[in-house]
């Protein structure tokens, strides 16, 4: 049969296409990523059917179980919010029904980024998905410093609990960059903030961060630091966020830093 790739809404119900719900109502069952999240989301739209749970850590051992009912029926796969695969459970289902001869079909609709993108006010004529970045520091700075000369523009996923953290990684980085952060897309709370690295991290500082957040950062252009370099005017902004966040004394900090790097 066919393995449906179905988007959801990423806050707005009312954003769901006519033809995702036409799909969820005529295939056998569903395949989500949160059984309970889309149990939300049937109830909502009417909808009784079966759900058989798909979820990151255990994908391998649930695509066999899944694989065999699509050689009689068809399924639709659904996140929690937004468009399956996209930083979310599916790519090992699709590549496997894929290997496997059965019809793989996607529909358009909601995803994160590309609103994110549409409002950031930087360029997205050519753009990089980066997803969810790494988590631990050491492993963030390595993967930054082999995008820092890219010139597209960059656009990230983060929670709101590693978005401060995230924000000074790319300053530390890349040094100054335009960036819009968008929060809460299509929901309530929705709001772009938009500004420079060097001046306008501190500002969020004190801000709530709630809801999935979408992080878009200006591409190297011409003239900027190269990655691994830091200006003298980047350097003091550095110092200023490692003097408030870590209650470090700048002076020792400073030394340490002109003992470490070329003036």
């Amino acid at each position: 049969m066919s393995l449906y790739i179905v988007p959801v809404p990423i806050g707005n119900p009312a954003d769901i296409t006519r033809r995702a719900v036409q799909v969820l109502e005529s295939v056998d069952f569903l395949v989500a990523e949160d059984t309970r999240r889309s149990a939300r989301l049937l109830t909502h739209l009417g909808i009784a059917k079966p759900v058989m749970s798909y979820f990151s850590p255990r994908e391998k051992a649930k695509a066999g179980a899944i694989l065999k009912r699509l050689q009689r029926e068809s399924a639709a796969l659904i996140s929690d919010s937004g468009t399956p695969v996209i930083s979310d459970p599916g790519f090992l289902l699709v590549r496997e029904a894929i290997s496997r001869g059965i019809p793989v079909v996607p529909l358009p609709g909601p995803t994160a980024f590309v609103p994110a993108l549409c409002v950031s006010g930087l360029p997205a004529d050519r753009f990089l998905f980066l997803g969810f970045p790494p988590r631990r520091r050491n492993e963030l700075e390595r993967n930054l410093r082999t995008l820092a000369a890219q010139p597209f523009t960059l656009v990230f996923y983060e929670s709101p609990r590693r978005i401060l953290d995230l924000l000074a990684a790319l300053l530390r980085v890349f040094g100054d960059r335009p960036f819009a952060l968008a929060r809460e897309l299509s929901k309530k709370h929705e709001s772009v903030v938009r500004g420079n690295l060097a001046t306008h991290t501190q500002d969020l500082e004190g801000e709530p961060m709630l809801g999935e957040m979408v992080l878009v950062v200006g591409g190297y252009a011409d003239g900027q630091a190269q990655s691994g370099e830091v200006t003298v005017t980047n350097r003091e902004e550095i110092l200023r966020l490692l003097e408030e966040r870590f209650n470090l004394d700048r002076t020792a900090v400073r030394d340490a830093w002109m003992r470490k790097s070329p003036s």
